[in-house]
């Protein structure tokens, strides 16, 4: 199925670092927006790394959050051929601009969640953007073993390290 990219990115002029996901899933359509999924922990994990509360299950409060942390929030791909939530089934590929994003704001830093959104964001959109991402283990209820591992949680305090909060 062809998946048009359904929102635009989240940032404002003083967002610091980018989070990129690759495409929203089902479950973060169906809600609206990013990382939707009732199981994804997304939300828990960046709260913690950043010492706060974890914001409520609602678009609004999640959009705060991420702004008042100074983080942007969007995808990889602006479309693909994609079945259902599964990275691995990704077939044509067509990537977001990010020049505009990193023009409008103070982003230093490009991560990515997933190996596929690296391994995309590497292949089609590093020299665009002018930038590299860092890579951080997907917080998608099929990454569940990794996310038990200390290194999972060491990981994602980078994004703390990148807003000054560590």
């Amino acid at each position: 199925m062809l998946l048009i990219h359904p929102w635009p990115p989240l940032y404002d002029s003083t967002s610091k670092v980018l989070i990129l996901g690759t495409i929203p899933s089902p479950k973060s359509r169906e809600m609206g927006f990013y990382y939707g999924h009732p199981q994804n922990i997304f939300w828990k994990t960046l709260a913690d790394v950043l010492g706060r509360e974890e914001p409520p299950r609602d678009t609004p409060a999640r959009r705060a959050f991420a702004l008042e942390n100074r983080i942007a929030l969007w995808d990889v791909l602006h479309s693909c051929e994609i079945h259902g939530a599964s990275d691995a089934s990704i077939r044509d590929p067509v990537p977001n601009l990010f020049k505009p994003i990193l023009e409008a704001s103070r982003i230093k830093t490009i991560f990515t969640t997933g190996k596929a959104g690296t391994d995309l964001f590497r292949k089609y959109c590093a020299e665009e953007a002018g930038m590299r991402p860092v890579y951080l283990p997907s917080t998608s209820p099929a990454n569940r073993a990794a996310q038990v591992k200390p290194e999972y949680r060491i990981q994602w305090l980078q994004v703390a390290e990148a807003l000054g909060k560590r």
